[in-house]
């Protein structure tokens, strides 16, 4: 054997060779591979039931295996129902919102607080803008229930003292978008935030100091230091915000609004009706939804890490 073909061999045993430090790792990859199988994969299964009359009348395995086969009968509803277009339009309608600005604002909001000089007020600024995620949107539907609630409500309360007629806040949709999108950018701005500001932090002290140096004013130095750097990541977070273009949060859209059919022409997104649809027995039905929104999410974040890809490889996710 040649001695090109000798180290051709060396590196293949070398490249195979299992060492401790392998032992480790997979140790520590474990439970994350456990839960994904569990949680993530053996769902999977499940998806067969949107082709499927489902049927609850003993173990989930027979309930799957017994129920007769429908083909596509189950997603004639979501494409042929009267419905069909205010649900499509609300939840991409939302999230395309929901995407712009939960892009920019958090940017926004990461580059004024990186800019402060007084570490303290950093940080009571970024816990307060923080604090909102953790918070329920059952708690959060308590609050607004207590400030739009129609006779015992605090904006109520003051229209009247000032002379005005109430309003029934929850029979009033022309009202609703603007809540839902304050809601949604208010409860999520502060994660958007820190994802950005941790990036901000990181950043290499040294280009700003030579572009004091060149008298850059704070306005260039963001133009041209701070948003060139964060543009890896700005486009990571828009590729899977796009990925969930066709799921919404349940909590926001349900609980905040109290399910109230006034509100159904500005409320009602494909995870609420497939959350009516299991309310009333229908699992098929939903579940052919649900199907459809799995096989969407996963084609628009392809299509646009491919464009991504097309226009700045360096910036695509793979």
């Amino acid at each position: 054997m040649s001695s090109k073909g000798k180290q051709k061999e060396k590196r293949k045993r070398l490249l195979f060779r299992w060492h401790k430090q392998d032992t480790e790792l997979t140790i520590l990859a474990l439970p994350t591979t456990i839960w994904y199988i569990l949680f993530c994969f053996l769902p999977m299964f499940g998806a067969i039931i949107a082709f499927k009359n489902f049927r609850i009348s003993g173990g989930f395995l027979s309930n799957v295996f017994n129920s007769p086969w429908v083909g596509f009968k189950n997603f004639e509803f979501l494409f042929k129902s009267n419905d069909a277009w205010i649900i499509i339009r609300n939840t991409i309608g939302y999230n395309i919102i929901f995407i712009v600005l939960g892009i920019v604002l958090p940017v926004l909001f990461a580059i004024m607080i990186g800019l402060l000089h007084s570490r303290r007020a950093s940080k009571v600024y970024q816990t307060m803008m923080f604090l909102p995620y953790f918070l329920s949107w059952v708690v959060v539907s308590a609050v607004g229930w207590a400030f739009l609630s129609f006779d015992k409500g605090i904006v109520n309360q003051m229209l009247v003292s000032m002379g005005s007629d109430p309003i029934n806040w929850y029979m009033a949709p022309e009202y609703w978008p603007y809540f839902l999108i304050f809601l949604n950018i208010w409860k999520g701005l502060g994660y958007g935030m820190v994802i950005y500001l941790a990036t901000i932090t990181s950043l290499d002290s040294t280009y700003y100091e030579a572009a004091v140096i060149d008298g850059a004013s704070i306005w260039q130095q963001t133009r041209f230091i701070t948003l060139p750097m964060l543009k890896l990541v700005i486009v990571m977070m828009f590729i899977l915000a796009v990925g969930r273009i066709f799921y919404t949060d349940f909590g926001l859209f349900y609980q905040v609004t109290r399910d109230s059919n006034s509100l159904f022409n500005v409320s009602t997104t494909i995870d609420v009706m497939v959350f009516k649809q299991l309310k009333s027995a229908t699992v098929g039905m939903a579940s052919a939804a649900a199907f459809v929104q799995s096989f969407l999410g996963c084609a628009t974040i392809l299509t646009a890490n491919w464009i991504v890809r097309k226009i700045d490889p360096d910036s695509a996710m793979m």
